[in-house]
């Protein structure tokens, strides 16, 4: 199998090479030849057996754990996002082109709009009957076009788009411009194109857009990658920059973000710890109960565990449901009409409740596990010494079960402190307070950085990577705590 499986990797990393060295990224072509070179001589040489197990779990640590999170910190200190997404060159095409006029004499095509793996294209047929391709870059010759009736139909290489397809992505297409010397080519409906003329354009000397009708200027701002005018106001169309600790002070000096932040951080430790809480004690609870003998014992574990086998994402939205106001099964077996996901506190304890239902079932397997593990030897003694049930849980067995599972509870925390799913499924983050639609009663931080991210006000994916950062540290800092507290434990009892 050695020398297929080799044989792979290369194919693989000679699959790779081409784009990296295409989009000139010699860096990232530089690691893929090391990787590839240690791969073959660690795999054939008759020596480094140790090597031969523990390069694959490596490699994909660093890949998928250890790339992202650089990636994130690094995203942290710069301003990407919407309108910062390329660099200085690609801002001054996208403004040029979004300022794009069409004016008696523009040249006229026809349009035909296709897809190919670069996403949008613009197919055109001018009047003297040549072929034209466009995108973002420019525009091309189609020497292989098909043409029919005075339009282009087929082209090698693309899928063009029918009438009702190119109608269902109309904004994108009348959003989308060719960028031309002095102008852009623009649609003008969905089946006709214009080469219009910028009334922004740029000037090096001065570092400037100026416009052309109101000669009102806006000067290049390197330290926040954006032009920017006498007045303060500033262009969409920006540029990516480094902007250092700023993403991070934001959090901490910014009113409008630090009050709420600190307001979700409280909740958001909360919900950790009251869904491990509470999972924990129902779980066990569940657990001591089934561990002496009873007929049917076995049914019951497995009802028990049956929340645990049902994919949480359905079982989430079912629960939403559930607590529905006006046709929700819990107000209705009640006889309650209360608004659960209406008001901050019934919503936060409507999901905790949500999260005991989903949760309980995987501590009690381990709460099971663990109690079978301690010898009854140690409970039979404590009894002979006088020592009540209660005594004998509290003195004996829960300390026991702590040193098994503290670790588990730690990684529990870990995971319901960015437990997205249980917030976003359910409220959406709701109820909202008035006038702030951003961050609502029963956020996470987790679902805070989602829409700020990708949320419809536009993505600050540099902000949000930094509250990632602080999210980050922060579960780092509780779980060191944690199992430093676990290791004690073991020292105590042991």
């Amino acid at each position: 199998m050695k020398i297929p499986v080799l044989g792979l990797a290369l194919a693989l990393a000679v699959y790779a090479a081409f784009p990296l060295a295409e989009a000139r990224a010699w860096g990232w072509l530089a690691v893929l030849v090391v990787v590839t070179g240690l791969i073959f001589a660690i795999y054939l040489s008759p020596r480094a057996v140790p090597a031969k197990y523990l390069v694959p779990g490596v490699l994909f640590l660093l890949a998928f754990q250890v790339v992202p999170v650089l990636y994130t910190a690094a995203t942290a200190f710069t301003n990407y996002g919407d309108g910062h997404r390329g660099g200085k060159q690609e801002a001054i095409t996208a403004i040029q082109s979004a300022s794009v006029r069409q004016v008696p004499g523009s040249v006229e095509y026809t349009l035909s709009v296709a897809l190919d793996g670069g996403g949008l294209k613009f197919l055109l047929l001018a009047a003297d009957g040549k072929a034209y391709v466009g995108d973002g870059s420019g525009l091309q010759p189609l020497p292989d076009a098909e043409v029919t009736a005075g339009r282009i139909t087929a082209a090698n290489g693309f899928r063009l788009l029918n009438l009702g397809q190119a109608t269902l992505r109309n904004d994108e297409i009348l959003a989308f411009a060719v960028p031309t010397q002095g102008g852009a080519i623009r649609a003008s409906g969905l089946t006709r194109a214009y080469t219009g003329q910028a009334t922004r354009f740029y000037e090096a000397g001065c570092d400037c857009v100026t416009d052309r009708a109101t000669g009102r200027q806006w000067f290049a701002d390197e330290n926040t990658g954006a032009f920017v005018a006498a007045d303060g106001e500033h262009l969409a169309q920006g540029w990516k920059v480094n902007v250092g600790l700023a993403n991070f002070a934001r959090v901490i000096t910014d009113s409008r973000i630090a009050g709420p932040f600190l307001k979700t951080l409280v909740w958001n430790l909360a919900f950790a710890v009251g869904s491990v809480l509470a999972t924990f004690a129902l779980g066990l609870l569940c657990a001591l109960a089934l561990n002496a003998k009873m007929r049917g014992r076995s049914w019951y574990r497995v009802l028990l565990v049956l929340p645990y086998a049902m994919p949480s994402f359905a079982m989430l939205l079912v629960w939403r449901d559930l607590f529905n106001q006006d046709f929700g099964l819990i107000n209705r077996l009640t006889g309650l009409h209360v608004d659960w996901f209406g008001t901050p506190w019934t919503a936060r304890l409507a999901v905790i409740l949500v999260q005991l239902w989903l949760g309980y079932p995987y501590m009690f397997l381990v709460a099971t596990g663990a109690l079978q593990a301690i010898p009854r030897e140690m409970g039979e003694a404590a009894a002979i010494d006088g020592a009540t049930a209660w005594q004998r849980f509290r003195r004996v067995t829960l300390p026991l079960l702590l040193v098994a599972l503290t670790p588990l509870l730690i990684s529990s925390f870990a995971f319901n402190f960015n437990n997205f799913n249980a917030i976003y499924l359910t409220t959406e983050g709701a109820p909202f307070p008035p006038g702030n639609s951003s961050i609502g009663a029963t956020d996470l931080l987790i679902t805070y950085t989602y829409r700020l991210a990708f949320g419809g006000s536009g993505a600050q994916l540099g902000f949000a990577a930094a509250i990632s950062v602080y999210i980050f540290a922060i579960v780092a800092i509780i779980s060191v705590a944690g199992f430093r507290r676990s290791r004690k434990q073991e020292e105590v009892y042991s």
